[in-house]
């Protein structure tokens, strides 16, 4: 089984529901980072020397090659990330190589084999 690493970096007020997005989609669990800042191709506006932006956090999810576009896309159309500039990103990178995800394997076996 292949895996590929989705990184999400968002709105902290849409976690939940790009979490949940994700799971509705495949996704067996993530990996939330908080307090993460960001910056567009608008630089933040200051007030007496002090940014004004509010708080990202970059959701970590490991999943199954053949779930993990659909999981991009839906997590995508819930953080409205093509619709509204600023709301976040997301990437996919291939993973090499994993440890310490027996039972993720063990649990997605049967989902995979009836998406081929």
């Amino acid at each position: 089984m292949h895996f590929k690493l989705l990184i999400a970096f968002v709105e902290d007020d849409k976690t939940d529901a790009i979490i949940d997005a994700a799971r509705s989609s495949g996704a067996t669990g993530c990996t939330v980072i908080n307090q993460a800042r960001g910056e567009g191709i608008t630089p933040k506006s200051s007030f007496f020397g002090l940014t004004l932006t509010s708080q990202r956090d970059v959701i970590l999810l490991l999943v199954e090659e053949h779930l993990s576009r659909g999981i991009l896309e839906h997590i995508c159309e819930v953080g409205e990330f093509e619709t509204k500039p600023g709301t976040g990103i997301a990437v996919q990178l291939d993973v090499e190589d994993a440890v310490g995800i027996i039972h993720q394997a063990e649990e997605l076996a049967d989902v995979v084999e009836s998406k081929l």
